[in-house]
């Protein structure tokens, strides 16, 4: 093997890690708004509520339906849909504009999964299957979500979700996670720093 090959590796693998920083890391709390627990996940420094702990307080039995059913308003695709052309330079503008000659039939359904396979969306996330965690969305998205719900609860929803964010516990575990994934990716540089350095010398 030349040593060109072996660089071409070694910057693959770097740049692997690089791209991975924070990726994995997920810091998982809960709060609790009107006797509802809502789940919050923090993924690369950006907060996520569970929409499907929120439908929870309008129907327990199948939440995942009520979600759906929030998803095929016109007035919800137009709103994430310009969120996404805000926040998301990656978002499919073209298959956005399929998608509204769809809605507003009355066959016309979208789920979370398909809004975010057909858009590239960002602003939604949702794991299905086994290890299912719901559907989470950004706080932009998921207080409209709850102001559909009920404009009472959606009040309380923000408050709780401010309360989170100054609460020190809560800051402590997102400074040891940055801490933690920083070390890790450290150590990855500088084992790779030392296999250039030995390739050097060969």
């Amino acid at each position: 093997m030349t040593y060109k090959n072996n660089c071409s590796i070694i910057y693959a693998e770097f740049t692997k890690i690089g791209s991975g920083i924070m990726k994995n890391e997920l810091i998982k709390t809960e709060i609790i708004v009107k006797d509802t627990p809502i789940s919050v996940v923090r993924i690369d420094k950006t907060d996520f509520i569970s929409l499907t702990d929120l439908a929870k307080y309008q129907n327990s039995s199948d939440p995942s339906f009520t979600v759906k059913n929030w998803l095929r308003r016109v007035s919800t695709i137009d709103y994430i849909g310009l969120w996404e052309q805000l926040h998301n330079p990656k978002f499919n503008l073209v298959e956005f504009d399929q998608i509204k000659t769809e809605y507003g039939r009355n066959s016309f359904a979208m789920s979370p999964t398909q809004w975010i396979k057909r858009t590239n969306s960002i602003g939604i996330i949702a794991k299905g299957g086994r290890y299912s965690i719901g559907t989470f969305a950004h706080p932009d998205i998921a207080f409209e979500f709850a102001s559909w719900l009920s404009s009472e609860f959606k009040l309380y929803l923000i408050t709780e979700f401010e309360r989170l964010k100054i609460n020190e516990a809560y800051q402590n575990k997102i400074e040891w996670s940055v801490k933690r994934e920083l070390l890790k990716n450290n150590s990855s540089v500088r084992r790779l720093e030392k296999m250039d350095e030995n390739l050097r010398l060969q």
